[in-house]
């Protein structure tokens, strides 16, 4: 229940927003339900009391969340109640993160099942998602080319050092390879870095300074539009990479990765991801994870198309870049 709470109240343009809770059986009598901080207007699981509750709050509909302890006779009974009230019943499964498409719902000897389709990124769909990446990679490239050249003088005028940056990364099921950036810091980050854990802003796993030192005044200019990434167009025509995926995470990351986490090297890592059209460095890990997750359990490529373009919009609002 807490988490379908916090899940509408945080996506506002749903339409839903939750005004209380109702703990039928519960054996913990609180006046709120710790984690969404709903008042909660009873714990009774006989139908006159929920219905009292309904009433008084004024619901314009009700969202049983699963493992909820009611009997289906009475399940059954408060969905006759709530029509004849004009109030809607909403069901919510305990799937979570699971794309429209995925989900079919079919009568079963009168009981309304849902069936969840498994996810598979084999045959077609790989050969499609692969000829879309070098069509698409190899036409940045070739746009992307008189800018690339302006940059590269940038960089070797503004500090001295490789105009690139190679840092290994994890790829599609843990092959390691070489991702390429502009270098956005000074020649000696990497050693630098052990004097600025204790500034760490990231989300945990993941280490951010927003006032990072090391940084180059260009740098900084190419970190805001991202466009330090544009050499990782290279990793994608070359197959390493792809547009769309999860973020391409470092060795010492994936070191750290809980057993449910590792799914996110199932596909290739991308240059643009639901992360990053959802707030990049603003981002807690748990939220990472989750978008990542999903990204890999619902692919599809109108879906990479729409990232793709989202992307954009992020970029030029420069929204969690540091």
């Amino acid at each position: 229940m807490a988490h379908l709470a916090s899940t509408l109240v945080g996506a506002k343009h749903a339409g839903y927003l939750p005004i209380a809770a109702y703990t039928p059986g519960s054996s913990e009598k609180h006046s709120f339900e710790p984690i969404s901080g709903l008042p909660i207007l009873g714990h009774d699981a006989d139908i006159n009391s929920i219905l009292y509750a309904i009433d008084a709050c004024r619901a314009d509909a009700v969202a049983v969340s699963a493992g909820v302890q009611l009997h289906p006779q009475t399940l059954r009974h408060l969905g006759w109640e709530l029509a004849s009230r004009n109030v809607g019943l909403i069901m919510a499964p305990a799937l979570t993160d699971i794309a429209g498409p995925r989900i079919h719902t079919q009568q079963v000897a009168g009981l309304p099942l849902i069936h969840v389709t498994t996810p598979s990124l084999e045959g077609g769909q790989r050969v499609a998602k692969r000829l879309f990446d070098v069509v698409v990679s190899g036409a940045l490239i070739l746009i992307a080319a008189p800018i690339m050249v302006l940059l590269t003088i940038l960089i070797k005028i503004d500090s001295r050092g490789p105009v690139l940056f190679k840092q290994e990364r994890v790829g599609i099921e843990g092959a390691p390879f070489n991702m390429l950036k502009f270098r956005s810091m000074v020649v000696d980050a990497e050693a630098r870095l052990a004097d600025l854990e204790h500034r760490n802003e990231g989300n945990g796993v993941l280490f951010k300074i927003r006032n990072d030192p090391r940084v180059t005044r260009v740098g900084g200019v190419l970190r805001k539009y991202s466009l330090d990434e544009l050499p990782q167009l290279f990793n994608i025509f070359a197959g390493s990479m792809s547009l769309v995926g999860p973020r391409p995470p470092l060795p010492r990351e994936v070191e750290a990765y809980e057993h449910d986490v590792r799914r996110r090297l199932l596909v290739k890592p991308g240059l643009t991801g639901l992360w990053q059209v959802s707030g990049r460095s603003n981002l807690s890990w748990q939220d990472s994870v989750r978008l990542d997750l999903y990204y890999v359990e619902n692919w599809s490529l109108a879906g990479d198309v729409v990232i793709i373009l989202r992307t954009v919009r992020a970029v030029f609002h420069s929204t969690g870049a540091y």
